[in-house]
């Protein structure tokens, strides 16, 4: 009867012990993923040029029917943004979303994603030709 006790004992010191040790681990999953989340969720919006200063221009090509996470890809492997599915969320959340052009582009290492989505989409001509027409 004693090793009855005993084992029973056993059995819900280990259970307990299983339950909490996956308790802990999905307290640091969710933790990740809310830092993550976080993390790039203040990036959309606060993200810095690649290079602080003049920064190297780049030319890159843009082929027509590329999305904005290709297009982002293709920055990303120019050197010209740090993440290309951050890229993709800024043009998605942009004034510019939809609007970027297929073309060939100079687009500078200090530039913000902003400043490059604005070349891309054309309107920095437009705005230039209206304020000397204007």
């Amino acid at each position: 009867m004693d090793w009855l006790k005993i084992r029973r004992i056993l059995v819900s010191v280990i259970n307990l012990a299983v339950r909490l040790a996956i308790l802990v681990a999905v307290f640091i999953l969710v933790k990740r993923v809310c830092l993550t989340a976080y993390d790039y969720g203040f990036r959309v919006f606060s993200e810095t040029p690649v290079t602080v200063g003049e920064g190297m221009d780049r030319t890159v090509e843009i082929p027509m029917g590329s999305s904005a996470l290709d297009i982002g890809e293709i920055l990303q492997e120019s050197g010209l943004v740090r993440d290309s599915k951050l890229f993709f969320i800024q043009e998605t959340l942009s004034s510019y979303r939809g609007d970027l052009k297929p073309g060939t582009y100079t687009l500078n290492t200090s530039m913000t994603a902003e400043e490059m989505m604005e070349v891309m989409s054309g309107r920095e001509e437009k705005e230039d030709s209206e304020e000397e027409g204007g």
